[in-house]
């Protein structure tokens, strides 16, 4: 049974939301901007609306299976629930496991299992959205706090939370870090693109979180 839901976590972050905006825009969103499917590029190449939704819609299919897990199962399973969905976003198996890189995902598993640590990561993401306008470094950072903010949760003197939520969140951190990978080298060279509220060409390579 807890592999059903397993299953269903991976099969709900696997749904592209962000291809078939790209295709409702009449355009295959991995041929333009950065080639990824998920709500930066599509904020850039197709508009605000369409990436908002695709990034509501990329959150939600990261909280619904933790919620529907949690309310069917206990111990372990919605922590894998989460991790199988975020896997979903980021190898998704309709598109030969070629995705996005999880962030929106990612909170939205948080959201239902760590609201507090999401909470830290979103602050630090705006803060370092603010100062930089990078989205990739901004989304990098937040992903790095959630193992520091769930660590000192889980084994502070007289902590409750169980190491398995530590451990998550580093998981959390090591995908996203390796998923921008790409970015983290352009940041370092110089050449990453900084966060414009004006749609992009769709011609014109941007970054990506």
């Amino acid at each position: 049974m807890p592999s059903l839901f397993v299953l269903l976590a991976y099969l709900i972050g696997s749904i592209p939301f962000g291809l078939l905006a790209g295709k409702v825009k009449g355009m295959d969103i991995r041929d333009h901007g950065s080639g990824n499917i998920g709500a930066t590029n599509v904020f850039r190449i197709c508009g605000k609306g369409y990436g908002i939704t695709v990034f509501v819609l990329d959150v939600l299919k990261g909280l619904v299976p933790v919620l529907i897990a949690q309310a069917f199962t206990t111990g372990a399973v919605p922590i894998l629930a989460g991790v199988a969905a975020i896997l979903g976003h980021n190898f998704p198996i309709w598109l030969g496991f070629k995705g996005g890189k999880g962030i929106a995902t990612s909170a939205g598993v948080l959201g239902g299992l760590l609201p507090w640590a999401l909470l830290v990561a979103f602050l630090t993401w705006a803060l370092t959205f603010l100062v930089t306008r990078y989205v990739s470094l901004a989304s990098i950072l937040a992903a790095l706090s959630l193992p520091v903010t769930q660590g000192v949760a889980t084994y502070r003197p007289g902590a409750q939370a169980h190491p398995s939520l530590f451990y998550f969140t580093l998981v959390i951190a090591v995908l996203a870090v390796w998923r921008h990978r790409s970015n983290i080298q352009r940041l370092l060279d110089g050449s990453e693109h900084r966060f414009s509220k004006k749609p992009a060409s769709p011609n014109i390579p941007t970054s990506e979180s």
